[in-house]
């Protein structure tokens, strides 16, 4: 972002505002798609060139991967159904 941000002020001190004939009321608003377009076309080309950095896994790490996350899932959710019922029943002694 930082990278951005110093295109921008370098781009701000060569041009003039674009809205300099205009009030000062009406130079925001009239203003304001133009910057944002610019903004938005300067975020996707970041998330753009940041993307190409990425190193994605190959079919056999993702499908491991999986495997470990659908297991560990199904041993935390059978683990904490045991211990919902432990308690359950504990307290179901206790208030009786």
């Amino acid at each position: 972002m930082a990278v951005a941000e110093a295109k921008k002020m370098d781009k701000e001190e060569r041009e003039p505002a674009e809205g300099a004939g205009l009030p000062g009321f009406l130079a925001g608003p009239v203003q304001w798609g133009p910057r944002k377009y610019g903004e938005l076309r300067t975020f996707l080309s970041e998330v753009r060139s940041e993307l190409k950095k990425v190193t994605w896994p190959d079919w056999p790490e993702v499908y491991q991967t999986t495997l470990v996350v659908i297991a560990t899932t199904i041993f935390f959710g059978c683990y904490l159904y045991t211990l919902d019922l432990g308690f359950s029943w504990v307290l179901q002694h206790v208030l009786r």
